[in-house]
């Protein structure tokens, strides 16, 4: 069943090597939806950092070493926003034609693992995803897997939510995860960044004081009107450590590290005061170590937590948070031809909030 013609070519960024400039291909293959499969029309999609390092061959694994498993040509996206147009065979009849759709990192699971089972399927040990496995959303159209589908409310605002699929409901995980309740105070370190202005706001919503950390006026006052109590900036104050101890009173009761800049990591717990938390989200190049002596960790008693994406059930939960406007995503709207320069720009660190690249005409 389907709603529109749909052509037999399309327009895709891609890489062909690691490391490679990106290419725009206009006569990509479009998928055709196999059983259970949806197809899209992508409409919008955010650029993550993981995107950068991805293409450029620097993205770290689980062991600290680069990701080379990955499928080449490669074609990047995973924060994508599209509409169902057809429905492969067998799909069930809650899906129909028109619907929104989210494209998340996550694209298929096998739901039988015991990470699947006690709903962190983001674990799954046979799982793909749409940054190493499968063509992402830096294409106008796309497959998906309909037993685990993002279906999105049809009143959101696709061009915001975007950003809420990977970089959102990694914010919100990593503020889940820190355990804040109200009134206590939690750093966020890149504050102004593509994740650090979703935490910022996640950890308002929870009812924290927050302290933004980063760069130069611009995101001191976007960090700020983002409900933050007070900014920090990193390159004109000497300690950051003792500015945040004496803020908080002897220290925060969490921070969230969302640089992906292992500086960002080195020190960050010694910001905590006892019982703390340290909520690692961003991912460096290379394989960089925290430097907190571990006399340090247990002496204070501190706590430190990872966090990848979310579960679907999360990030809907995200979602609804930016559809009640308790947490809005500030976006840049772009036409997908500038991900070169967009990727650029991220190298920079120029980016305040995040570019999203509009796909569909």
């Amino acid at each position: 069943m389907t709603a529109e013609p749909i052509p037999k070519t399309q327009t895709v960024a891609l890489v062909r090597q690691l490391g490679g400039p990106v290419e725009f291909q206009h006569d990509y293959p479009v998928p055709t939806p196999g059983p259970n499969e949806v197809l899209a029309k992508v409409l919008y999609t955010g650029v993550c950092q993981s995107d950068l390092h991805t293409k450029s061959g620097t993205a770290a694994g689980a062991d600290g070493k680069p990701i080379t498993k990955i499928k080449l040509p490669h074609i990047g996206g995973h924060e994508g926003v599209g509409r169902i147009i057809a429905l492969g065979p067998g799909c069930s009849d809650d899906l129909r034609i028109g619907g929104l759709v989210g494209i998340r990192f996550s694209s298929r699971i096998c739901r039988r693992c015991e990470f699947c089972l006690a709903g962190v399927e983001q674990y799954c040990i046979k799982s793909t995803n749409h940054l190493h496995h499968e063509d992402g959303s830096f294409q106008e159209y796309i497959a998906l897997d309909a037993d685990y589908l993002t279906i999105l409310p049809d009143d959101v605002d696709p061009k915001l939510i975007g950003p809420v699929l990977c970089a959102g409901v990694t914010a919100y995980k990593a503020v889940l995860n820190a355990n804040v309740k109200v009134g206590q105070w939690l750093v966020v370190v890149g504050a102004g960044g593509g994740l650090g202005h979703l935490a910022v706001q996640y950890a308002r919503a929870h009812g924290a004081s927050v302290i933004g950390v980063d760069k130069g006026d611009d995101k001191r006052a976007f960090v700020l009107s983002l409900g933050a109590a007070e900014f920090i900036d990193f390159t004109k104050t000497p300690d950051v450590i003792q500015e945040v101890q004496r803020i908080t009173n002897g220290g925060a009761h969490a921070v969230v590290v969302t640089a992906g800049n292992a500086k960002a990591f080195a020190h960050a717990a010694e910001m905590l005061r006892v019982g703390g938390t340290l909520s690692c989200v961003g991912i460096p190049p290379g394989r960089p170590f925290l430097e907190t002596p571990i006399s340090t960790i247990v002496i204070r008693g501190l706590k430190i937590t990872g966090n990848l994406v979310g579960s679907l059930k999360e990030c809907l939960e995200a979602v609804e948070l930016t559809r009640r406007g308790i947490v809005t995503p500030n976006v840049s709207v772009r036409p997908f031809k500038e991900l070169p320069q967009v990727y650029e720009e991220l190298e920079k660190g120029d980016i305040s909030g995040r570019i999203v690249l509009q796909v569909a005409n």
